[in-house]
């Protein structure tokens, strides 16, 4: 559709890392795209710090086109600090967030934009029929429903990054500068009035570089950012002890009067030592870990560094 200032802004984001195999597909993909919409656009690719070629051909597609921008960040700084890299540099009323290997299908951003129409800030892409192996799934599942008992807040294993997001929405997300950068909770948290849409998911054919230990430690840097429920099962765990050792003392008490103690055991003092010797280490570990936390908080550095951009 020929663009005018009348129309709106339409932007896509979509952080890239060691995608060379499938960039220039996802670019005619989303022009194909965007094209039919009611919509000027633009498409923001943000490097990620990729080994391989991603960066020439991002340079290559910004050269062919204006409607592609790109931004190169020093190192890599993960896919989340990526995508707030993308949408403190869009300018667009309407935001749509993706990754780049083609598991979130460009031709859905139409579907989801005419529901955004209806009223919504925020329209979230939920995967229906997964390409992904089952174990691939079921430890997606599993990983989220322990990230929402530990965070109190709730987590779809179907719903990722990808979604159109209002400039209001987008706006109020950048506003919140934690270190911790995890896109689906921060939107959540915005709140605004949102709703999810069934889409069909995509194979990418490589993958993920989401191993299990990464998604370990996101997981664990999420908790500690958006949550105190982890320092609340300390003191519960310490409680629920409490009573155990106080009925453990009487009980104990209670024999020596009837002189049914006659020599003390060793064995079942040093294991008893031994053990809240761990606890307290565990509850100081626990600890210690959101002393880390507000540490790295304070010292304000910045979220990425960007080292080269097309424009």
């Amino acid at each position: 559709m020929p663009f005018t200032t009348a129309l709106p802004l339409l932007s896509v984001v979509s952080p890239v890392y060691q995608a060379s195999a499938v960039l220039d597909e996802l670019v005619r993909r989303l022009e194909h795209t965007l094209t039919a919409l009611p919509v000027r656009y633009e498409i923001i690719l943000v490097d990620d710090g990729s080994a391989d070629s991603s960066w020439e051909l991002i340079c290559r597609q910004a050269a062919r086109t204006p409607c592609v921008r790109g931004l190169r960040l020093s190192r890599n700084f993960g896919q989340h600090h990526a995508i707030t890299a993308g949408l403190e540099q869009c300018q667009g009323e309407w935001v749509v967030v993706m990754d780049c290997d083609l598991q979130d299908q460009p031709e859905e951003i139409t579907r989801l934009w005419a529901k955004a129409q209806e009223g919504y800030e925020a329209v979230l892409a939920r995967r229906g029929r997964r390409t992904d192996s089952a174990f691939t799934v079921w430890r997606a599942r599993a990983f989220y429903a322990v990230l929402a008992y530990l965070t109190g807040q709730a987590q779809d294993a179907e719903v990722g990054n990808f979604g159109v997001y209002h400039r209001r929405l987008i706006d109020t997300v950048l506003q919140l500068r934690e270190s911790t950068r995890y896109f689906p909770t921060m939107v959540r948290w915005a709140g605004f009035r949102q709703t999810s849409l069934p889409v069909a998911h995509g194979h990418s054919g490589r993958a993920t570089s989401y191993s299990l230990s990464r998604r370990l430690q996101l997981a664990l840097d999420i908790i500690l950012t958006y949550s105190d429920k982890p320092l609340r099962l300390t003191v519960y765990f310490g409680l629920v002890l409490a009573f155990i050792a106080f009925g453990l003392g009487l009980v104990m008490l209670i024999r020596a009067l009837r002189g049914q103690i006659v020599v003390l055991g060793y064995a079942s003092l040093i294991v008893s030592l031994c053990f809240f010797c761990g606890v307290i280490i565990t509850v100081l570990g626990v600890v210690g870990l959101y002393v880390g936390k507000t540490f790295e908080g304070v010292r304000a550095r910045p979220l990425y560094v960007v080292a080269d951009r097309t424009v």
